[in-house]
């Protein structure tokens, strides 16, 4: 089944040196995703990437609590905040994306994280849907009622940025074989594709499409 149409867009999320091997918070097989998102690119006329955008004092990061390691809870902004190592500090290598990553047709990209006081895993709001990026308005304002989602990570802004576009009323679909999982937990990129399931997103592979 043909699903990609002229209304479709490929959202790919956060697909940056730090989420990657070697990066400081790194993806198992993250690097993985670079070769069937370059191939997936060729279906879309409509290409949007998200960037985790941090400045340095974010505080999601557990250097700026003395006394917490990557991994301990706080509140941040009204809401339990796990807290990770540094990452995607903007400016730095680690917030650009993979070398090998194709960036030619891409029409815009949103970044996301950039208010210190509050975390962003989705693509269009942040953690406490306080702050709007601009996505849904832009994606709606060129046509756009179909959005596919790859990228990193699965288990946190992947999901939650698949799960706001439904909740926005776009048409919306996860790439499994596109996207890799943190896993602090062994199965939370099965539980988080099965919430993903259950809020009507519809899973799908490259080979699919």
């Amino acid at each position: 089944m043909n699903w990609i149409d002229e209304s479709s867009a490929l959202l790919i999320v956060d697909v940056q040196n730090d989420f990657l091997p070697g990066g400081s918070l790194a993806v198992h097989e993250g690097d993985q995703v670079v070769p069937v998102i370059n191939t997936l690119q060729g279906n879309f006329k409509t290409i949007i990437a998200t960037q985790d955008f941090h400045p340095a004092d974010h505080g999601s990061f557990a250097a700026n609590h003395p006394g917490k390691n990557p991994g301990d809870f706080i509140e941040l902004a009204g809401l339990k905040q796990i807290l990770w190592p540094v990452h995607c500090v903007q400016g730095s290598q680690g917030a650009d994306f993979h070398p090998n990553l194709n960036q030619s047709h891409w029409k815009k990209i949103f970044q996301k994280g950039k208010n210190p006081q509050v975390d962003s895993y989705s693509g269009f709001f942040d953690n406490a849907r306080r702050g709007d990026t601009g996505l849904g308005n832009y994606l709606k304002s060129i046509g756009v009622r179909r959005i596919f989602v790859c990228g990193l990570a699965l288990d946190y802004c992947v999901k939650f940025t698949a799960l706001d576009a439904k909740s926005l009323g776009f048409d919306t679909f996860l790439i499994t074989d596109a996207t890799r999982a943190v896993n602090l937990q062994p199965k939370d990129g099965e539980s988080a594709i099965e919430e993903m399931r259950e809020a009507g997103i519809r899973i799908v592979t490259s080979k699919n499409l």
